[in-house]
C-alpha cells in the first residue's frame, strides 16, 4: 500500500483475499499495487503508544522493537470499557508487529503471528513476503483514528478505524532509495477487523478487510 506523498495502495496478496496491511509507495517498481484489498496493518515507529492503548503486561507478549526513521500516532483514547480498551491495546500492537516484520524482512516473525490467526495471519505473511521479495522496508509517520469497537459476549469483537498514510514511504533496503509519492484520496485507508480473545486473553485477529480513498477517513 502507500503512505505518503501520493498514498498508499494495498497490496493484493491473493485473488480472494480481503486483507490489508499498509505499505508505502506506489510507483512501479514499489512493492505496493494499487489495490484496496488485502492483510494486516502495519506501523512501527518511534513514539510510544498513548496511555490510553498501552498493551497488558504480559511475559508472553513479543517485544516490538522499530527503527527511529519510523513513528507512529493512534488517536483512540479509552473508552472507559475494559474490553473494548483491550482491543485497543492489542490491536495497536498487532500494527506495529507488522510492520516489525517489514523491517527485519521476516515473513514468519513471530511478534505479528502473536496477534494473527488463520486468514489474517496467512494473508499477512504473504503481504510481508512482498516486501522481503522487493527488498523493501517503510519508513516515515503513520497515524491511526477514528476507531469504532463493538466486543461480543462470545468473546469475539469488531474493530473499524482509518489510517493516514500521506507521511509514510517505502525504501528500498538495496540502494537506501526512499520512494515519496503525491497524498491523494487513497492515502486514507478504512480497515474493518474481526478478532477473539484466545487463552492467553489477547485478542487476536482473524480477518481484516481495507479499503483505500475511504470518504469517512478524508480529513
Amino acid at each position: 500500500m502507500n503512505r505518503r506523498p501520493t498514498l498508499l495502495a494495498a497490496l493484493a496478496l491473493t485473488a480472494t483475499a480481503a486483507l490489508t496491511l499498509s505499505a508505502c509507495g506506489s510507483d512501479d517498481d514499489s512493492p505496493a499495487k494499487d489495490k484496496d484489498t488485502i492483510a494486516g496493518a502495519d506501523t512501527g515507529g518511534k513514539k510510544s503508544p498513548s496511555p490510553a492503548t498501552s498493551a497488558p503486561a504480559s511475559e508472553d507478549r513479543p517485544k516490538i522493537e522499530l527503527p527511529s526513521d519510523l513513528s507512529y500516532t493512534f488517536d483512540w483514547p479509552k473508552t472507559g470499557d475494559k474490553e473494548k480498551d483491550a482491543v485497543l491495546a492489542d490491536s495497536e500492537q498487532s500494527i506495529k508487529a507488522v510492520d516489525q516484520a517489514i523491517v527485519k524482512q521476516d515473513a514468519l516473525d513471530k511478534a505479528y503471528l502473536y496477534y494473527y490467526e488463520g486468514e489474517a495471519a496467512a494473508e499477512t505473511e504473504k503481504f510481508v513476503q512482498d516486501y522481503v521479495d522487493h527488498k523493501a522496508a517503510i519508513t516515515g509517520t503513520y497515524r491511526f483514528y477514528a476507531p469504532e469497537v463493538n466486543v461480543g459476549k462470545d468473546g469475539t469483537a469488531s474493530l473499524s478505524y482509518c489510517e493516514d498514510q500521506g507521511k509514510a514511504f517505502v525504501k528500498y533496503l538495496e540502494t537506501n532509495k526512499i520512494k515519496k509519492t503525491e497524498v491523494t484520496a487513497k492515502s486514507y485507508v478504512i480497515y474493518h477487523t474481526s478478532l477473539r480473545k484466545n487463552d492467553k486473553g489477547v485478542w487476536v485477529i482473524q480477518k481484516i478487510v481495507s479499503q483505500s480513498g475511504s470518504a469517512k477517513c478524508q480529513p
